[in-house]
C-alpha cells in the first residue's frame, strides 16, 4: 500500500542525487522519458509497480494495487531496481553517503533542488540564492530573524552592562565633581589669603612692618586718603566753659576716631594775634574757630556741631542710655546734702542716663587738668556712637528729634548720615580716641603731634610763631599745688602763653604781677583781670627770663573767681 512518502504519488518522480556539505539528501525531478527506466527513492523499499520491499532479499515482490486504472492488481512483477538493505540483489542499493553503485563520486546538483511532497524537505541552504538578473545573492529579512529574538539571558546581560556602565559613569562624574570642588576651594582660599594679606598691609597690621611707615596712606599716600571731619563744641550751660573734639571718619581705612582738643591749643585770630581754642570758641564763634583749627592742624573741617549740655542729655536718653567704664565718682550737682550718694559711681560697665552722662562728661575733680575732663567727654561721645543706629535715615530722625538749630552748612541729614557711619565703625571695633598733644605754651611740635595730626588728620602741625602771644611766667606761692594748673588753664583760655616758674619755698599773702618793659604794662593789667585779681597787684619790676609778664600767686588768688 502506498502512502504520502511514495515518490510516484501525484505523478511527480524524484531521484536522490547526493548529499550536500551538511549531509542533507538532495533530490531532483526525473524527466518524463526516464520515469519508466528509473525509480526514485522509496523509503519503505517498494517499487511503483508493486510491493518491492523484501526485507530478507528473496527477490519476490508483490504487485500493489494500481491507482491509475482504479483496479486492484495482485499479480507479481519482475524485480525492479529498489532499496535492498542487505545488498543481496542486483538492484541499485541505497547509498546513505551519496555514492553511486559504481562507487564513483556523485556530483552535487544545486540548480534543481527538490524534496518529496508530504515529507519534510531538506534543510535550507544557509547561503542566500543568487538572483538570475544580477547574479548576486538575494538576502531576505527572515534569514536574520534570530537577531530580533532576544532571550531572557540576553536581557539580563544588557541590564547588567547598563548597570555597570551607569555605575562607572556615576563614579567618574563624582570624581570630576570632587576635583572641581577641590579646585574651586583652592582658588577661594588663595583669594581670601591674598585679600587678608592686602587688608593687613593696608591697615598697617602686617607683622614685621612698621605701623607708621607701612600703613596705607600714612606716609606714601596721605593725601590720597579721604577723611570726613566735623568739630563738636560741648557748651556747659550751667557752669560755663567749653570742651572740643574732632570726629573723624577715614573712609579709606574704614577707621573712626575722636580727637580730643585741649582748650590750651594755641590759635591765631583774624587779627593775627595769638589766642587759645577756648577763647576762640567764646569770642570768634564757630566759623572763626574752624578756620583757625584748619590753619593749625592742616586739615579740612566740614562743619561744626554745637552741642549744649541739655541736648547731650536728650541725645543719650534717645539712644537708650549708654554703657562705659567710669574713672571717677561724680557727685550729684542737685544734691542738697553734703554726704549724698554720688550720681555716677566709679567702675566698669556703668549704665548712664542722659543726666548722668552730662555730669560725667563735664566733671573735673579738684586739682585735675582740663584734659582729664576732656577724656571723659570723649568716652561719652564714643559710647553714644556705639548705641546710635547705623541706619542713616533713622540716625537723621534722631538728630531731628533733638530740635537743634545747627550751624550752617551742616544740616540734619548731613549730621545724621555722618553719625550713622561712625556708629557702624564704633560697633565693629574700628574706632578709637586720641588726645592731641599740646605743649605748656599751647603750641604743637611735629614730633609730638605726628601720631594725631599726620596719621589721623592727614595734616601738618603749624603753630603760631613764638613770641606772637604774651608770655606769662607763673610761680605758685599759695600753698595749694593745684592752683598752678588752674592758673595755667585760665591764662591759656585768655590767649596768653603759659610758662611754669615752679613753686615758691614759702607762701605769700598777696599776688604780685610785674613787667619790665613799659610796653608790657597793658599786658600785665590784662593778666590780672584774667586771673580775677585787682589791677593794684601790677607793678614794674624784674621778670623771669623769656617772659613778658611774671606772676607770683598768693593766698588771695581764688581760682573759682577767675
Amino acid at each position: 500500500m502506498n502512502d504520502r512518502y511514495d515518490a510516484g504519488y501525484g505523478g511527480d518522480q524524484y531521484e536522490l542525487v547526493g548529499y550536500d556539505e551538511y549531509n542533507q539528501p538532495v533530490y531532483r525531478q526525473v524527466p518524463a522519458q526516464q520515469t519508466q527506466q528509473q525509480q526514485p527513492y522509496d523509503p519503505y523499499g517498494q517499487q511503483q509497480q508493486g510491493y518491492a520491499y523484501d526485507p530478507y532479499g528473496t527477490g519476490t515482490q508483490q504487485q500493489p494495487p494500481s491507482y491509475d486504472t482504479g483496479a486492484y492488481d495482485t499479480g507479481q512483477q519482475a524485480p525492479q531496481s529498489g532499496y535492498d538493505p542487505y545488498a543481496t540483489g542486483t538492484t541499485t542499493a541505497y547509498d546513505p553517503y551519496g555514492q553511486a553503485a559504481s562507487s564513483g563520486q556523485q556530483p552535487r546538483v544545486a540548480e534543481q533542488t527538490a524534496y518529496i511532497p508530504q515529507q519534510g524537505g531538506p534543510a535550507e541552504d544557509t547561503e542566500a540564492p543568487k538572483t538570475p538578473e544580477t547574479g548576486e545573492r538575494d538576502y531576505r529579512t527572515e534569514q536574520f530573524a534570530f537577531v530580533e529574538e532576544p532571550t531572557d539571558d540576553s536581557e539580563d546581560v544588557i541590564d547588567w552592562l547598563n548597570f555597570t556602565e551607569n555605575r562607572t559613569e556615576r563614579r567618574e562624574e563624582a570624581k570630576r565633581r570632587a576635583r572641581g570642588r577641590m579646585v574651586a576651594l583652592v582658588v577661594v582660599l588663595a583669594l581670601v589669603a591674598a585679600g587678608g594679606v592686602g587688608y593687613l598691609w593696608s591697615a598697617g597690621k602686617l607683622p614685621g612692618v612698621s605701623s607708621s611707615g607701612s600703613k596705607a596712606g600714612t606716609t606714601t599716600a596721605v593725601g590720597a586718603q579721604n577723611r570726613d571731619v566735623i568739630v563738636v563744641h560741648l557748651h556747659n550751660t550751667s557752669k560755663g566753659g567749653t570742651s572740643s573734639v574732632l570726629l573723624v571718619d577715614n573712609t579709606t581705612l574704614k577707621q573712626g576716631t575722636t580727637v580730643l582738643l585741649p582748650n590750651s591749643l594755641a590759635l591765631t585770630d583774624d587779627d593775627g594775634n595769638t589766642t587759645t581754642l577756648a577763647k576762640s570758641v567764646g569770642d570768634d564763634g564757630t566759623s572763626g574757630t574752624v578756620d583757625q583749627l584748619n590753619t593749625v592742624l592742616g586739615t579740612d573741617i566740614e562743619g561744626t556741631w554745637r552741642l549744649d549740655t541739655p541736648y547731650l542729655q536728650n541725645l543719650v536718653d534717645l539712644v537708650g542710655n549708654i554703657d562705659l567704664d567710669t574713672n571717677a565718682a561724680v557727685p550729684d550737682p542737685d544734691a542738697t546734702k553734703k554726704n549724698a550718694a554720688p550720681l555716677v559711681h566709679k567702675g566698669k560697665d556703668q549704665t548712664l542716663s542722659g543726666k548722668m552722662a552730662v555730669a560725667y562728661a563735664t566733671y573735673r575733680a579738684s586739682g585735675e587738668a582740663q584734659n582729664a575732663q576732656l577724656e571723659r567727654f570723649g568716652q561719652v561721645m564714643q559710647a553714644v556712637l556705639r548705641q546710635l543706629t547705623s541706619d542713616p535715615t533713622a540716625a537723621t530722625t534722631t538728630v531731628q528729634t533733638l530740635a537743634q538749630i545747627l550751624d550752617p552748612p551742616l544740616t540734619d541729614k548731613d549730621l545724621g548720615t555722618f553719625l550713622a557711619k561712625l556708629a557702624d565703625l564704633a560697633k565693629s571695633g574700628d574706632y578709637k580716641t586720641a588726645l592731641l598733644p599740646v605743649q605748656n605754651d599751647g603750641t604743637l611740635t611735629a614730633q609730638a603731634s605726628a601720631s594725631v595730626v599726620k596719621d589721623i588728620l592727614g595734616g601738618t602741625a603749624k603753630s603760631p610763631d613764638e613770641g606772637s602771644a604774651v608770655r606769662v611766667a607763673v610761680q605758685n606761692a599759695t600753698g595749694v599745688k593745684d592752683d598752678t594748673e588752674k592758673a595755667r588753664v585760665v591764662l591759656l583760655n585768655g590767649g596768653f602763653t603759659f610758662l611754669e616758674a615752679g613753686t615758691a619755698s614759702g607762701t605769700s599773702a598777696t599776688t604780685k604781677i610785674t613787667y619790665s618793659d613799659a610796653a608790657d604794662k597793658e599786658n600785665a593789667t590784662e593778666v590780672a583781670k584774667t586771673l580775677g585779681l585787682p589791677t593794684s597787684t601790677v607793678t614794674k619790676g624784674t621778670v623771669s627770663a623769656n617772659a613778658d609778664v611774671s606772676v607770683v600767686l598768693g593766698e588771695d588768688y581764688k581760682p573759682s573767681s577767675s
